[in-house]
């Protein structure tokens, strides 16, 4: 038997813009500014949103106050899905890294399309433990990797690669601070890293009319070096 179509192997793939389009009422498109939050820790956990367009961070603040990121997101990721499992308050905030646009769904209306299109429901929970995937790799890099590789991982999901490995220039600007607060070092380390990876080429600062920071694939090594 040979192998499977390229039109049988696209049907078992998720195409959220043909799942979404199964939902009628229950969703509504929302427009957020740069830096404005989304949903807020402890917040009511009644909705599913899905990025249209932009970029999104999750972060999470412990007792003492400390805040981690726990993950970045762009254009075709859903976010908020705790509430499907009986997440009552919502256990992390997200906020936009960019001016997104960004469809709220209904938790009712969510649970309803899961409920009424078995394939598309199979589907969708494979997609969410591809991305648990992820989390755990951010996990084991934040527990045993080393602050500059971290940081180098934070760069290339920024530059989101892995999409036809174009390296993307990093939008929005962000800022020393809020990389050091992503990798969970100081800001003093983040410049000695960043002053290293540009002087080898792994980065530069001419990254078009906004002077953007370009990732080049060049840094993966940083990342895949023992």
């Amino acid at each position: 038997m040979g192998p499977p179509s390229p039109a049988n192997k696209k049907s078992r793939e998720f195409d959220p813009n043909t799942f979404l389009a199964t939902i009628g009422e229950g969703r509504r498109t929302l427009t957020f500014a740069k830096k404005q939050g989304i949903f807020a820790q402890g917040d009511t956990a009644d909705a599913v949103f899905y990025i249209q367009k932009g970029k999104v961070m999750l972060t999470v603040v412990s007792k003492t106050g400390r805040e981690a990121t726990i993950g970045m997101l762009t254009d075709g990721n859903f976010f908020g899905e705790g509430a499907l499992a009986g997440q009552a308050l919502r256990m992390g905030s997200a906020a936009a890294m960019t001016d997104c646009e960004i469809l709220r769904i209904d938790k009712k209306a969510m649970m309803n399309a899961l409920h009424r299109e078995h394939a598309f429901s199979d589907l969708f929970v494979a997609y969410l433990l591809a991305r648990n995937v992820r989390y755990e790799e951010d996990l084991v890099d934040q527990l045993f990797n080393s602050s500059e590789k971290r940081l180098a991982r934070v760069l290339l999901l920024l530059a989101h690669f892995g999409k036809e490995g174009v390296p993307e220039t990093v939008v929005p600007k962000i800022s020393q601070e809020s990389l050091a607060e992503m990798v969970g070092t100081t800001r003093s380390r983040v410049s000695f890293f960043m002053n290293r990876f540009r002087k080898l080429g792994f980065v530069d600062y001419s990254g078009g009319p906004e002077g953007g920071l370009q990732v080049h694939s060049s840094l993966l090594g940083v990342v895949l070096h023992d």
